[in-house]
């Protein structure tokens, strides 16, 4: 056991030193060598992994562990290696250990931010371990991965190019709420029709992803839907406060947002037991939300722009609709539920059309969105 934690170690080391170089090229705004060394880096992993275990069997675990972080390490080096050569003067010492004190106060924020997290996440699971039992806790874990995973894909994403764009004209009030207005908007439109497909069909979902004795963690999957569309408007805000190098306001208040969490959880539990963990999630964002776009006021003046209230205050409004339709009927709530995410779908593409001259990510997204209703409105003539 104690050899097997030895390579862990290792493995640990493999993962920051590629990560330093994901770093880099998140820095240079290198998006296409991203996802160029996300996919190749996962298929290697995924074929030396399996080859290992099927060699080795049990004794291949390690191996198969060590392969995504020594795969990531190996083509991110192939990956950096090709950019160009940095120009310029040298820079001055003083300058770079004042670069490195915001790293690392920012860095201290991010680590405490996610250990406060993790441990939140811990309480609440002990909670309901202890309140509900076994079979509510793998209910509550199973709408929490589906939840986590979805919405992963946007924020993730879009963050890759989003926050290195921020980081540069932070300083730049005008230019910075356009731009968290733009992504704001971009985030809506790509996650509003999986969010309105999600709460019709959160039971369908669920059964074919686990199975029906899951049943329960459909209730929490709603609840949590509806908190997502909370959290896709305030991810952008959040990112005001990092970009500015607050580092201790971002630790409070995501300290702060876990604890509720786990606070209305822990008032919730008794009273309608399972499901209040998706109402705690919804609280917590209602509570979050306002608090990040006050600081965003605060460091920018930011305010949301027509379009964007707009489309957020329908999307509320139709989630809530399909969410209380489920209490009368699951066929009403998913007839809702795709008819709504099918509309908001067509809407998106135009709008991603009309958005396509903007640059960066929007403008990508944009471009492509617009190719494809080209391309289907050819196919229909």
């Amino acid at each position: 056991m104690s050899g097997a934690i030895g390579w862990l170690a290792i493995g640990v080391a493999l993962t920051v030193a590629s990560g330093s170089q994901g770093a880099l090229l998140n820095g240079l705004r290198r998006t296409g060598d991203l996802a160029r060394l996300s996919v190749t880096s996962g298929l290697l992993s995924t074929l030396l992994g399996v080859v290992a275990l099927w060699l080795w069997g049990e004794r291949g675990l390690v191996a198969f562990v060590l392969a995504g972080p020594a795969a990531s390490l190996i083509l991110g080096h192939w990956y950096v290696s090709r950019l160009p050569a940095a120009d310029g003067p040298p820079t001055p010492v003083r300058v770079i250990a004042a670069q490195w004190k915001t790293l690392a106060g920012v860095g201290f924020a991010f680590m405490v931010s996610g250990v406060v997290v993790t441990i939140g996440h811990l309480v609440v699971r002990t909670l309901v371990q202890r309140e509900m039992g076994a079979s509510a806790l793998g209910q509550f874990q199973a709408a929490w991965a589906i939840a986590m995973t979805y919405i992963g894909f946007v924020l993730g994403a879009m963050g890759t190019d989003y926050f290195p764009r921020l980081t540069g004209v932070v300083h730049d009030h005008v230019a910075a709420n356009r731009l968290v207005n733009e992504q704001s908007e971009v985030a809506l439109l790509l996650a509003g029709p999986v969010f309105l497909a999600m709460l019709g069909l959160a039971p369908w979902v669920i059964e074919l992803l686990y199975s029906s004795e899951f049943g329960p963690a459909a209730a929490v999957l709603r609840w949590q839907v509806l908190g997502d569309v909370l959290k896709v408007v305030s991810w952008p805000l959040g990112y005001i406060i990092l970009a500015a190098g607050d580092g201790r306001t971002f630790m409070l208040v995501e300290s702060f947002a876990i604890a509720t969490f786990a606070g209305f959880t822990w008032i919730g539990l008794p009273l309608i037991g399972v499901e209040a963990t998706g109402v705690a999630f919804l609280g917590m964002y209602l509570l979050y939300l306002p608090l990040v776009y006050w600081q965003a006021w605060r460091r920018t003046g930011f305010a949301w722009e027509r379009t964007v209230l707009r489309l957020f205050c329908a999307l509320v409004l139709l989630a809530s609709l399909v969410l209380l339709s489920a209490a009368w009927s699951q066929w009403l709530a998913a007839g809702l539920g795709v008819a709504a995410a099918s509309a908001l779908s067509i809407i998106g593409l135009v709008r991603l059309g009309h958005m396509a001259n903007l640059g960066g990510a929007v403008g990508r997204i944009a471009s492509s969105s617009r190719q494809v209703m080209l391309k289907l409105r050819a196919w229909y003539e």
